[in-house]
């Protein structure tokens, strides 16, 4: 029997990290992938708000569907339009994550340690009261 945990209020947060709230299993896409396979990615599931780019484990860049949008060449490296923050560190107090998130249309932030590695992310329910995935 899997055992549900309440999720982690932001109003409770005090004290913990960003690594504490992050989700640890999110996809990463490479920095080979163009904006073709950026929208196909998004395309496959309601649920995806941005896309993070790594190299080798290393933080790229983020994208939203609104990058993606448009005329943009489906051909053109996706890294080229990945805009490169913000990022929290796993450090970090939760409510710094939740305030970075809250700055992004897609209220997620990637948590990226000292040697830049995408460690997780960040991400905040759609009514603003919690850390999804958390609990």
């Amino acid at each position: 029997m899997m055992l549900i945990m309440p999720r982690t209020k932001i109003s409770e947060a005090d004290g913990l990290t960003a690594q504490s709230v992050m989700h640890e299993q999110f996809s990463a896409l490479p920095a080979t992938a163009t904006i073709g396979e950026i929208r196909e990615w998004f395309a496959a599931s309601t649920s995806r708000r941005v896309a993070f780019i790594a190299d080798e484990g290393r933080y790229a860049g983020s994208l939203t569907p609104a990058h993606v949008a448009g005329e943009v060449d489906p051909a053109r490296p996706a890294v080229e339009l990945a805009e490169q923050g913000p990022t929290v560190a796993p450090d970090a107090p939760a409510t710094t994550g939740s305030d970075l998130a809250l700055l992004t249309d897609s209220r997620r932030v990637p948590v990226v340690d000292d040697a830049g590695r995408l460690l997780g992310v960040v991400a905040v329910t759609t009514d603003l009261q919690s850390f999804c995935g958390t609990g």
